[in-house]
Parts: structure tokens; sequence; C-alpha cells
């Protein structure tokens, strides 16, 4: 990406560049979607497991019941990405959002805040990375990608639980204890083989009542993985046309990725 590089060296780390910032909205837009389907007048502290959360089918049913209040959610993340070659974990934080416009697009906006800022926003067909420390934003359309995002992009659109099914080969693996939940664990295969490369097999703990995803794990076939909290949920708030704008300088530059 360097104006120094040859061709022949541009374009392999523009493809990784661009493999690492749909990892980036794949992980922020599946949790927003799943968390977007909390009922805003449940409090998790009192959530008790649905009747009969120890099989797949209710679990979804709630979640598309839930699906239909649907129109906006922030929450803070931390994510621990361990990388499995240097046996090291890194840690990320920061703030998502995600909305449901009136035309039924989803925009997502995700602030990474430590250890380095950058803003990730999705708006109008476009996937937008910008690194503030190097002044550059790299821009990806995701007709081109349309396999890959819509993968994860389409659990944002209503978020119903059966539509998981559409993506991914679902599986209730058991309940399991999650920050004093009583949660459904959901272990999820992508069905597509490109998503697979990138994502051999994905899990999420759902509070069943609420339909929240309160943890996730994302590995890949290298052996890395990614486990995600999400906390501080809010839930069908107004959230301001300016998140999803990036805020940059004269001196920024566009990069466009393929």
């Amino acid at each position: 990406m360097l104006q120094n590089h040859s061709t022949m060296h541009c374009r392999p780390e523009r493809r990784q560049i661009g493999r690492k910032a749909l990892r980036v909205i794949a992980l922020s837009t599946f949790v927003l979607a799943i968390c977007s389907l909390a009922l805003p007048q449940t409090k998790a502290s009192s959530a008790k497991p649905a009747q009969n959360a120890s099989s797949l089918e209710p679990v979804l049913q709630q979640m598309d019941s839930a699906a239909e209040q649907f129109r906006s959610a922030e929450a803070d993340f931390t994510w621990e990405q361990y990388q499995k070659v240097v046996n090291e974990t890194d840690t990320q934080k920061g703030k998502v959002y995600f909305r449901r416009s009136g035309k039924g697009e989803t925009q997502m906006a995700l602030n990474i805040q430590s250890p380095e800022q950058r803003t990730v926003v999705f708006a109008d067909g476009k996937l937008r990375v910008y690194q503030p420390k190097i002044e550059q934003v790299n821009e990806y359309d995701a007709g081109k990608n349309r396999d890959e995002f819509q993968s994860f992009l389409v659990l944002g659109f209503g978020g119903r639980g059966h539509d998981l099914q559409k993506q991914f080969e679902v599986k209730f693996a058991g309940n399991e204890a999650v920050d004093g939940v009583n949660t459904a664990k959901l272990e999820l295969t992508p069905k597509s083989p490109k998503v697979k490369n990138m994502f051999e097999k994905i899990t999420i703990w759902i509070d069943p009542l609420r339909g929240i995803s309160l943890k996730q794990q994302f590995f890949e076939p290298s052996g890395d993985y990614r486990i995600t909290h999400y906390t501080n949920i809010k839930l069908n708030t107004r959230v301001s046309d300016d998140v999803f704008k990036l805020h940059t300088s004269g001196r920024t530059k566009t990069v466009k990725g393929k």
C-alpha cells in the first residue's frame, strides 16, 4: 500500500488488509445483530432461561420474536485475540453502534479506542476503515465481496434467529452460565467455503429469554481465535447520524481495496 512498494508487493498487502477489515465488520455486525434482539425492559441480572432452552428451535423462535422490535443498538466491547504462532493474546476495547435506516439498510460504526485508535464504518454499501495514526482510509465496496459480507451483514437485517440457518449450520451445544446468566450455547459453521476459510466455526452464548449474545468466539483455521464480550448495551435509542461519518483531516488519503 505504501508508495515506495512495487506493484508485486502492493497487491498481496492489499488483500491482507481487506481480510482484516472483513474480520472487523464480521465480528462487530454479528454481535450487534444478536444484541439487537434484546427486549429493552428486561434486565440481564434478572434474566432466567426459557423453559425449552435445551433445544435449538425455541431459542431461534425467541430471537425471531425479539427481532421485530429492533431499531438500533450500541455497546462497549472487549476483544481478546489469541495468536497461536506466538502464543500471545492481544486486547482491544471500544464501542460499537448499529442502526437500521428507514430504507432497511444496515449501518454499523465501530470505534476502537485502545490500544490504537481506529474507526470502521459500514454505510451506503461501503466499508471504510480509518487509521488516524497514519492518516489513511481504506475503502471497500461490499459488492466486490458480496458473499463474504452478506454472510455476516444479513444478521443485521432483522436479526431473526432462523436467518442464522441460511448462512450457518447451527447446533445447540447445551446451557452454560455467562456473567451469572444461564445461556444457550450455539455453534455456527459457515456454509460458504470462502467464509469458512476465514472462520471455520463461531460459538455464541445466547440469553434465550432476551435473545442477547453475551459472549462470542470466532475460530480461524490457523488456530487463532477471538473472544468477544459486550457490556452496557443500549437498545432502540437514537443514534446520531454523526456516528456513521469518518472525521478525517485534510491530510488523510483514501486507498480503495480490492
